[in-house]
């Protein structure tokens, strides 16, 4: 292949990717005032978990759980909202699996548009639409509870935080599509994807730090789940040492390397398993 055509054909991916980006950014804003709503809505438990954290603490600011202070604790919870935005992925896996479905899957087996690079830029669409309208919101919780937050850490700190932020983002993408490609096999996955969510709702660090789960399941550090939610919090919170972050970082990466494969895995054996039965 000639440098010109290489050349051509990176310039006309590129313009894919983009009119795929540029779409589905503009489905997400003709309904914007009911995307703004429901975005809004999703600050609500937060207030809850304050509320509830300080019930546990007794508004003693100095009892320390786990390794946690009351303020350590609202900090938490703040920061895992963050980490939350970047690797939730709410409709990802049941899209998928009503696109098998329906046989509307076979659009990607017939035109010249893979799949998972499809849903990919659709969902950082999603993402892109979803933080400029949360900016505002969370620009105030994070000011009305500065009091409990602790200052900037190392520039080198900041920039882990950032690059787990957006590897949180990938972790969360690729589980949840390929629970979704299981649909080739099973065709109804909703009680799959239940099951996910409530063992990412607690072994991700969502609903109390893995500190609190290390006694009973003392494997939970192992698991990807932890990356979308405790690990990017536990970095500007300090409990993952300076000198452990590449390392972390590292594995996050591997586990990413490795969703990446058995979802390229399960969509090739689904596909041949689709054109088996006729579609």
């Amino acid at each position: 292949m000639s440098a010109a055509t290489e050349s051509f054909s990176l310039s006309a991916t590129i313009r894919i990717k983009w009119l795929i980006l540029r779409t589905a950014m503009e489905e997400r804003l003709v309904y914007r005032g009911d995307f703004a709503f429901a975005t809004l809505v999703r600050f609500l438990p937060i207030i809850t978990q304050i509320f509830l954290w300080h019930a546990i603490y007794a508004g003693d600011s100095d009892i320390v759980r786990n390794g946690y202070r009351y303020s350590g604790m609202v900090s938490y919870f703040l920061l895992v909202m963050v980490a939350r935005a970047f690797s939730s992925m709410p409709g990802l896996a049941n899209g998928i699996a009503m696109s098998v479905r329906d046989g509307s899957v076979r659009k990607y087996l017939l035109q010249p548009v893979d799949m998972l690079d499809y849903l990919f830029w659709h969902r950082v669409a999603h993402k892109l639409v979803y933080y400029i309208v949360a900016a505002g919101p969370f620009l105030l919780v994070f000011y009305l509870c500065r009091d409990y937050l602790p200052g900037w850490p190392a520039p080198e700190v900041t920039a882990a935080w950032v690059c787990s932020l957006l590897m949180a983002f990938l972790t969360g993408f690729l589980i949840e599509s390929l629970i979704g490609l299981v649909s080739f096999w099973f065709l109804e996955v909703s009680s799959l994807i239940f099951i996910y969510m409530m063992m990412s709702y607690f072994l991700s660090g969502h609903m109390i730090p893995l500190e609190w789960i290390d006694p009973w399941i003392p494997w939970v550090h192992y698991l990807p789940f932890k990356y979308l939610a405790y690990f990017p919090a536990a970095i500007m919170l300090g409990k993952v040492p300076q000198d452990a972050l590449l390392f972390e970082l590292g594995i996050q990466a591997a586990w990413i390397f490795v969703l990446l494969l058995l979802n390229r895995l399960a969509f090739q054996l689904g596909v041949r398993r689709y054109g088996a039965f006729g579609g």
